[in-house]
């Protein structure tokens, strides 16, 4: 959550602690509800051992690690998304349609990236 006291002072160590609360609510909200997140979860606890096993450097760990694990992040923004303009009702609206559609495709992409980098470092 942004700063409500509109302050330039940094929030500081209990500031931190909380954001990271936040945070830790929100992956357990989407393992709860989500279940396209935890088919995503599932896979990145095989693919990122196999991408350290795998990858022959530290460069290609991290880009196979980090493609991965980006998959995961668009996951979560989609499902914000999704809950947010879920929040307004469930009747159908074209924009509401083509904001969850854009959000699904953006989790595609992602996923392709994962298929691109993973092929490009492991059939070079």
């Amino acid at each position: 959550m942004a700063d409500s006291s509109g302050s330039a002072i940094p929030r500081g160590p209990l500031g931190v602690v909380r954001a990271m609360r936040w945070s830790l609510m929100g992956l357990r909200a989407a393992w709860r509800v989500e279940s396209s997140f935890r088919l995503e979860v599932y896979l990145a606890t095989l693919m990122v051992p196999a991408a350290l096993w795998l990858g022959s450097d530290a460069l290609e760990r991290v880009l196979m690690v980090g493609s991965v694990l980006l998959v995961l992040a668009g996951e979560l923004l989609n499902s914000a998304l999704e809950a947010a303009v879920d929040r307004f009702g469930p009747e159908r609206h074209e924009l509401i349609g083509r904001a969850k559609d854009m959000g699904s495709a953006a989790v595609f992409v992602l996923m392709v990236n994962v298929v691109f980098c993973w092929s490009l470092l492991l059939l070079n």
